[in-house]
């Protein structure tokens, strides 16, 4: 990575940080709902999401993916109101190639297969990557999708960010497998192993994939070696699963840290700019959040973007709805 990016990157991580941040304060006071925070992962998926091409390759995500759908163009507004339970927030602007987040795991690895497989049957030259976690890694559609992949030579990639956790199932307790990247050889799949809390190495290992995928040799199993440094979710208590002093030990070992760290020591950057860096993130998640707050969503966006021509059936529902709410159907 040039200087550059590595300043880029540091930008995009701390601000997915700031941002978690935010999101949690909001979900604790009941203004957003339950999420799960990037916290210790940023370097795994801002250093994957750089290696793609903005406005050419494909991210589909999970649901642990906001430093990737920032890099990629989507709102940041956006992903608050889809927290926030706002149906608008899953719609995805046209120009922003990102699927929608995905909550049933790895349910969203056969679409993302079918996806490059459609834009290369088109001669298009897109590569879709899919996020995942070690837990999805034990649903069938993950195996399907890789068997899929193998079969069809499809420009995809599999990133597999294991966080040690799949909720609270240990990754020992996940598989007997020597790694996750291993599964991929029974399937004709290559596959690559890295640090996850080291952004450069992400990216290069995520920029070789893409490559191979450009150069029709087939997709690529990634396993992303990292650590998840809070609960799954604002649901979860990690307090009762992780060993007492894990989190603080693995503490040592944060992306941003690391990163940030290596930035000085190179001249790159310095605790002045870092600190403005940091006040503008808290103003910009802030105005988004109040953003998407002050967009209030309305009874009727149950019904939007299910079909893009409205079935009888449901046009008779919204019609049955709007005369509920005291309004003449449209």
């Amino acid at each position: 990575m040039t200087a550059e990016q590595l300043v880029d990157a540091y930008k995009w991580m701390t601000l997915s940080r700031v941002v978690d941040e935010r999101a949690f304060t909001l979900q604790r006071q009941g203004r957003l709902g339950t999420f799960s925070p990037t916290k210790g992962q940023e370097a795994s998926v801002v250093g994957s999401a750089m290696a793609l091409t903005v406005g050419q390759d494909w991210i589909v995500p999970q649901y642990r993916e906001l430093g990737a759908c920032l890099v990629h163009g989507l709102p940041l507004d956006l992903w608050f109101m889809y927290w926030m339970g706002n149906m608008s927030g899953g719609r995805i602007p046209d120009d922003v190639r990102i699927l929608p987040v995905q909550i049933s795991l790895a349910s969203q690895l056969p679409h993302a297969v079918g996806l490059a497989w459609a834009r290369r049957l088109q001669n298009l030259d897109d590569v879709a990557i899919a996020y995942f976690g070690d837990g999805a890694s034990s649903e069938g559609d993950f195996h399907e999708a890789l068997n899929f992949a193998g079969v069809l030579r499809a420009p995809a990639i599999f990133f597999l960010q294991n966080n040690g956790w799949a909720i609270s199932t240990p990754r020992s307790a996940q598989t007997a497998a020597s790694s996750f990247a291993s599964r991929a050889q029974g399937y004709g799949v290559a596959s690559a192993t890295v640090d996850g809390n080291d952004v450069v190495a992400v990216y290069e290992v995520t920029k070789e994939a893409v490559a191979r995928a450009r150069a029709d040799e087939g997709s690529t199993l990634i396993e992303s070696i990292t650590y998840r440094l809070g609960p799954h979710n604002t649901a979860d208590d990690h307090t009762r699963y992780v060993a007492e002093g894990e989190m603080e030990a693995m503490a040592e070992f944060d992306p941003i840290v690391r990163l940030r760290t290596h930035l000085i020591s190179q001249g790159l950057w310095d605790e002045h700019r870092d600190t403005e860096l940091l006040a503008g993130h808290a103003r910009r998640a802030q105005h988004a959040a109040e953003t998407a707050e002050a967009r209030r969503p309305h009874y009727s966006q149950v019904f939007d973007h299910v079909f893009a021509r409205p079935t009888q059936r449901l046009a008779r529902q919204a019609a049955e709805t709007a005369r509920r709410h005291g309004q003449e159907p449209s």
